[in-house]
């Protein structure tokens, strides 16, 4: 059985942060993903929030990440996590390939996108609904389209849409945007962005390609149809926490429950980026909590 210092399930920012800062203390590190290294930052066009850097892409970003810690000498692998073991002093990590054993856990597994739950909501999926404006935008180039949701990566992917498409709807549920205020000001500025306060989209239209969503104004519960190509979902995310179920606590939605020192609630397993507790969920306190995590570490293994 191959043995390591720290093995991290979940190459997004928080984890590749965290293989940065594991090898640079002298730990033997494994870093495991399921897909592809980056997570949720590299489907954000601009970058534009994290200091000393004025304007990048997030898959600039996550790629320069990637590269570091391969670099430092992080070792790589893509495989499924599927079980965690705790046998005392050292853990036992099972993926879909082999089973690693190790004196400390991090959990970067993040969050995925929550979906709508309608019902041509899963069937449509690359056929014009899409949870990523950024990888499907461009197919809808000269079209109208609509964009769910209300906070930064709704009214981030209505600009970028804004660019391509001939008309954007946002649509969100509240009276007003929760997105940072300075996006808010581009959205209203955009003469193509039409926003659309109070508004839940009840059913998407559509065989094989959307064709149409049907709105339901929450407040006079009057109806409307729109004629759209494609249907963006922005509307949050959800803990990727199936791992550690029963495990460590979680949040009654699923969020693991972690100090700001990243612990939790079994010993020598740790939590970091958008799979914790945490009152924000941003690239800057993702790259923290891999720092804090490894600092955590190295006073709980000595």
């Amino acid at each position: 059985m191959l043995m390591y210092d720290i093995v991290i399930i979940g190459a997004g920012t928080a984890g590749m942060s965290a293989a940065i800062y594991g090898v640079r203390s002298g730990k033997k590190v494994l870093l495991l993903e399921e897909k592809n290294y980056g997570g949720q930052i590299v489907n954000t066009p601009e970058v534009e929030n994290y200091p000393g850097i004025i304007k990048t892409s997030g898959f600039e970003f996550a790629t320069n990440l990637f590269n570091q810690a391969k670099s430092l000498g992080a070792e790589i692998k893509y495989e499924k996590a599927v079980e965690i073991k705790n046998n005392g002093v050292l853990k036992e990590v099972v993926t879909n390939k082999e089973t690693y054993e190790t004196k400390a856990i991090i959990i970067a597994t993040g969050a995925k996108n929550r979906s709508l739950k309608l019902d041509k909501e899963k069937e449509l999926i690359g056929s014009g609904v899409s949870y990523c404006a950024t990888c499907d935008g461009m197919f809808f180039r000269g079209r109208d389209v609509a964009v769910v949701g209300g906070g930064d990566v709704a009214l981030e992917d209505a600009l970028y849409l804004s660019n391509i498409c001939e008309k954007v709807y946002l649509i969100h549920r509240r009276d007003e945007l929760r997105g940072a205020k300075i996006l808010q000001n581009k959205i209203f500025e955009t003469k193509n962005i039409e926003f659309k306060p109070s508004y839940e989209v009840s059913e998407i239209y559509g065989e094989d390609i959307v064709t149409g969503a049907k709105l339901l104004n929450k407040k006079t519960g009057e109806e409307e149809e729109l004629s759209i190509s494609a249907v963006f979902i922005a509307v949050g995310m959800e803990p990727q926490s199936e791992l550690v179920k029963g495990i460590v606590d979680t949040d009654k939605i699923g969020y693991i429950i972690a100090t700001e020192d990243c612990r939790t609630s079994m010993d020598k397993v740790y939590a970091v980026g958008d799979i914790r507790t945490k009152s924000l969920r941003q690239v800057v306190t993702a790259v923290a909590d891999g720092a804090v995590a490894i600092t955590s570490i190295e006073q709980d293994t000595k």
